[in-house]
C-alpha cells in the first residue's frame, strides 16, 4: 500500500470539495517523479487533464499500454524473426506499474536454454516482470524485454544490471535443478511427513494417501460409467503429485509447484518398469493437476490429470469444510470457491460421471480414523454447507461462465444440482424451447399450479394420494388426467435417456390440456373431496413438468 499523497476531484472546470484521509481535493496533480519536477494545473477535467499530464511526462492508462505494445513490438525487431511473447497479465502488471513507459532489450547466456522453459518463463516473468522472447516456433530465445518507468537507457546502464541480476537468478535456478536430482520423486515422498498441509488436517503425505484413495474410487465410477482411463496412471500420478513440495526449487520459485513434479517425473526414471509412454503420462498428470486456477486457465491435459485435479481439490474443501471453514462473504483464505470452480469446469469439459454430494462424502471419508476427525462438524452440518456450497459455484459456473439466462439456471437447478454434466445438458435443453410459446405458456401455468398448492398447504388443505376419476370430474380433468397416463412414462423414458429435447418437444403438447383445465375447471370448490382430487392432479402435473427444469421460476413476463 502506498499513501496517499494529493488527490485530484473535478467537475468540468470546478473543483469538488472532496476530502480524504485528511488530504482535500484540489485541480493540481503532480508528474513524472523523475522526467518532471513541477506540479501540474489541471484546467479542466477531461481531454485538458490528459494532455497535462502528457506534458509532465505522464501517460493515461490506455495510451501507457498502447506505448509499451509499440515498444515491445520496436524492440523485438532488433532479432530477426523473433516476437515477444503475449502475456496479458504481466502487461497489465507493467501498466500500472510505469508512468511513461520505454522498452529495453537484454540478452543471457545461450547455456540456460538447457532449463526447462517453465523455469525460466517464471524466472523472468514472476520475480522481473520481464517479457519472454521467442522465435516464430515459439521456441524461447537468449533476450528477454524490460518495460522502464523512464525515457531511456541510452548509456546501457540499465540493461547491463538487468541482465547481471538475471543472470545470478538463473545461476540459482539451474543449483537448484542440479541438486533436486539427487532425490527422485518417490525418494522425497517420505519428506512430506514432515510438511504441513494444514495445522488442524495434518501433513501433505496423509494428503497424498487420501488423495490416492479418492482418485481411486473417480477412476473407478469413471470406468463404469464405460469410459477409458488408467487408473495406474492416475494413481502413481497422485502418489507423487505433491513430492515437488521438498525440491529446492520449489522452495525458492514456489510458483512452479506441480509444474517441477511434472519435469521432474519427465526427466527422471522413476521406475525402470514403467515405459516412457506411461512415465510421461504421469508427469502431464503431476504437471496439470493444479489446473484450472481460473476460469479461464486451461484445463489438465489428460482424463488422468482431470481426475487428480478433481480429486486434490475435493480433499481440500472436504477438510475445510468438515472444520467449520467456510468461505463467508468476500473471505476465502484457502480459496476454496475458485478450487470448487475449478472442479465444476473440469467436469463439465470431460463430462465426467461424478455426482457432487457423492464425491465429497468419499472425500470425507478419507479422514475417517485421523487426528483431524476429533474436530470436525457433523455429517448433517457438513452435508448442507457443502451442498449450499457446490450449488452456488455451479450457478456461478452456468450463469457467468457458460452464459445461460439466471431464469434457465434457476428452473434447471431447482431440479437437480448434483450432477454438473446433466445440469448443463438440460439448462441446453431449456435454452433452445424457450422461444416456443407453448413453454412460455406452461411456464405461467407451472406458477399458477405452484400457487395453488401453496395456498391449499397453508390453508392445511391436503390433497388426495392420486387422482381418480369421479362422478362429478369435468371432462378437461379426465383430458389432463388422461394425457399424463399416456404421455408420462414417455416423457420419464426419454429423461432417463438424458434425452431432454425430445421430452420436451413432447412435454409441449401438454399445453392445449392445461390451458382448457384452466379456463373450465375450478380447483378450489367447495366440496372437499373433488377439491383434494384436484389438488393431487396438480401436484402430479407439476412433478411431471418440473423433472427437467422447474417452469416456474421461468420469466414469462415481457415475453410473447
Amino acid at each position: 500500500m502506498r499513501p496517499v499523497r494529493w488527490l485530484v476531484a473535478m467537475l468540468d472546470g470546478d473543483t469538488i470539495p472532496l476530502e480524504f484521509d485528511g488530504i482535500w481535493a484540489g485541480n493540481i496533480s503532480r508528474g513524472h517523479r523523475i522526467l518532471s519536477t513541477d506540479g501540474v494545473t489541471i484546467a479542466r477535467a477531461g481531454s485538458a487533464y490528459v494532455d497535462a499530464l502528457r506534458a509532465a511526462k505522464v501517460l493515461a492508462r490506455g495510451e501507457r499500454e498502447q506505448q509499451i505494445r509499440k515498444a515491445l513490438d520496436a524492440a523485438t525487431r532488433a532479432i530477426p524473426g523473433a516476437r515477444w511473447r503475449e502475456d496479458k497479465s504481466l502487461l497489465d502488471t507493467v501498466v500500472n506499474l510505469t508512468e511513461f513507459p520505454s522498452v529495453i532489450l537484454g540478452g543471457f547466456d545461450q547455456k540456460f536454454l538447457s532449463l526447462p522453459e517453465e523455469v525460466l518463463v517464471t524466472v523472468m516473468r514472476d520475480h522481473q516482470k520481464y517479457f519472454a522472447v521467442e522465435d516464430a516456433g515459439g521456441k524461447l530465445l537468449p533476450h528477454f524485454l524490460a518495460v522502464l518507468n523512464t525515457d531511456g537507457d541510452r548509456e546501457g546502464l540499465i540493461r547491463h544490471g538487468n541482465e547481471r541480476v538475471l543472470r545470478a537468478r538463473f545461476s540459482d535456478a539451474r543449483f537448484f535443478w542440479e541438486t533436486d536430482q539427487k532425490w527422485s520423486l518417490l525418494d522425497r515422498l517420505e519428506l512430506l511427513r514432515h510438511v504441513t498441509f494444514q495445522k488442524d488436517l495434518g501433513s501433505y503425505y496423509e494428503k497424498t494417501k487420501r488423495v490416492q484413495r479418492l482418485c481411486s474410487w473417480l477412476s473407478e465410477i469413471i470406468k463404469q460409467s464405460g469410459m477409458a482411463i488408467r487408473a495406474g496412471v492416475v494413481h502413481k500420478a497422485a502418489c507423487m503429485a505433491k513430492a515437488d513440495l521438498t525440491t529446492e526449487l520449489v522452495k525458492e520459485f514456489t510458483e512452479l509447484q506441480g509444474i517441477v513434479g511434472g519435469l521432474y517425473a519427465r526427466a527422471q526414471e522413476l521406475d525402470s518398469s514403467l515405459p516412457e509412454g506411461t512415465r510421461f503420462a504421469i508427469a502431464d498428470a503431476i504437471y496439470d493437476h493444479y489446473k484450472p486456477e481460473s476460469t479461464e486457465d486451461d484445463v489438465p491435459r489428460s482424463i488422468e490429470g482431470a481426475v487428480l485435479s478433481v480429486g486434490d481439490k475435493a480433499d481440500t474443501i472436504a477438510g475445510m469444510f468438515s472444520l467449520g471453514l467456510v468461505p463467508s462473504g468476500s473471505k476465502d483464505p484457502f480459496a476454496l470457491r475458485r478450487q470448487a470452480n475449478a472442479i465444476v469446469k473440469v467436469i463439465d469439459k470431460y463430462k465426467l460421471p461424478f455426482r457432487l454430494t457423492d464425491m465429497m462424502r468419499d472425500a470425507r471419508a478419507g479422514y475417517q480414523g485421523s487426528e483431524a476427525e476429533k474436530k470436525f462438524v457433523d455429517d448433517a452440518k457438513f452435508g448442507e454447507s457443502v451442498g449450499t456450497f457446490f450449488r452456488e459455484r455451479l450457478e456461478f459456473y452456468l450463469k457467468d461462465v457458460r452464459g445461460y439466462a439466471y431464469d434457465v439456471v434457476k428452473a434447471v437447478l431447482a431440479a437437480d444440482t448434483e450432477d454438473v454434466v446433466d445440469a448443463l445438458a438440460r439448462a441446453e435443453a431449456v435454452k433452445d424451447v424457450l422461444h416456443m410459446p407453448e413453454f412460455l405458456a406452461i411456464a405461467a401455468a407451472c406458477k399458477r399450479m405452484r400457487n395453488i398448492l401453496r395456498q391449499a398447504e397453508e390453508k392445511g388443505i391436503t390433497p388426495t394420494a392420486t387422482f381418480a376419476h369421479l362422478y362429478d370430474s369435468a371432462q378437461e380433468e379426465k383430458n389432463l388426467a388422461a394425457y399424463l397416463e399416456v404421455n408420462g412414462p414417455r416423457i420419464e423414458a426419454l429423461r432417463k435417456k438424458k434425452e431432454y429435447g425430445n421430452a420436451l418437444m413432447l412435454l409441449s403438447t401438454a399445453r392445449e390440456h392445461v390451458d382448457a383445465f384452466f379456463d373450465k375447471v375450478m380447483v378450489m370448490v367447495e366440496d372437499e373431496k373433488v377439491r383434494a382430487n384436484r389438488l393431487a392432479l396438480l401436484r402430479t402435473l407439476l412433478k411431471e413438468f418440473s423433472t427437467i427444469a422447474d417452469f416456474s421460476e421461468i420469466v414469462t413476463e415481457g415475453k410473447t
